[in-house]
């Protein structure tokens, strides 16, 4: 992925977070979703790129804007040609209680090389780069921490595992227990509590449990730039999700997906922060008119990691907050 599109993406994902971020607290998730939805769907008219969005809103008939499907960018005759995977708002409800960890996000990707995943469940593992080639999606919760222990040298007891807070969790929460590892549980958010496994400091070493399998993708390419890993499975509830994703052009619907194969070739990753979390600050309104935003992105062509801080002057441009 060229580099120059790295800041052009920032700019789209810092407009969603500045949007999104006025609905902070407000207990109103839909407000702050379709906020972040209308402001980068807006910034991406200024990129020059022939962009797909195979990983958004949902489709056509549910998502106005974002869907799956639509092209984005300007599009004009030579620009590059890109497949998308966004979440405009990750942790909507994070976003509406004032909560920690909500972000923007953008991964991208030439053409053709994300899966493209229907909205459905995704059972999934990752951890950082120390770690990278121990776990398994077809491992069981046990064998993944003692995997992971050994490769990190920590024992049992020092390993720090995610799960989405969820009822469907409780059988592995009490698994994970009895290994005598640690949890961390979250009630949002999983791409940003994956990503916090390649940082050493963040505390978290491993990521277990069932999420959405469109986030799984996004996850996939950051962890990709970072030289994590990330496997997945897709979990559907009826026939209909399976039909779904059989038009979607999945054809093994048992298949344990690794990082690459939900991600190939060159990606991009960009986040902005809404709220503050465990990856980036968030969004901090200041006096006059004014605020500040943190971002990060990185592409696996590189491994190069950077963050960018903003201000932002609304005297100046049009306002979003």
């Amino acid at each position: 992925m060229d580099r120059n599109l790295a800041l052009e993406f920032v700019r789209i994902t810092e407009a969603a977070a500045l949007a999104s971020a006025r609905f902070m607290g407000r207990g109103d998730e839909k407000a702050a979703d379709q906020a972040a939805v209308d402001a980068m769907r807006r910034a991406f008219d200024s990129v020059d790129i022939a962009g797909r969005v195979v990983i958004g809103e949902g489709e056509r008939d549910e998502a106005p804007m974002l869907y799956i499907g639509e092209e984005v960018g300007k599009s004009q005759e030579g620009s590059l040609a890109v497949d998308i995977a966004l979440d405009p708002l990750e942790g909507t409800t994070i976003c509406a209680k004032g909560d920690v960890g909500a972000i923007s996000v953008i991964a991208a990707a030439e053409k053709g090389h994300f899966l493209h995943a229907p909205d459905v469940y995704m059972d999934k593992v990752a951890c950082g780069p120390r770690s990278a080639g121990a776990i398994s999606i077809d491992s069981s919760p046990e064998e993944n921490i003692s995997r992971v222990s050994e490769a990190l040298g920590k024992p049992v007891a020092d390993i720090t595992v995610v799960i989405l807070d969820r009822s469907r969790h409780s059988e592995l929460i009490q698994r994970v227990r009895k290994t005598g590892a640690r949890i961390r549980l979250i009630g949002d958010g999983d791409v940003s509590a994956a990503i916090a496994t390649c940082w050493e400091d963040s505390g978290i070493d491993l990521l277990l449990g069932i999420g959405g399998a469109p986030e799984g993708v996004i996850t996939a390419a950051a962890l990709k730039c970072m030289g994590g890993d990330f496997q997945g499975r897709l979990l559907f509830k009826n026939e209909e999700e399976r039909e779904r994703a059989r038009k979607m052009g999945v054809e093994d619907m048992n298949r344990s997906y690794k990082r690459d194969d939900l991600a190939r070739g060159s990606v991009l990753f960009c986040a902005t922060g809404v709220t503050d979390g465990p990856l980036l600050r968030g969004v901090r309104t200041l006096p006059g008119q004014k605020a500040k935003t943190e971002s990060v992105v990185m592409r696996s062509q590189t491994g190069t990691i950077r963050y960018v801080q903003a201000e932002h002057n609304f005297n100046i441009k049009k306002a979003v907050i």
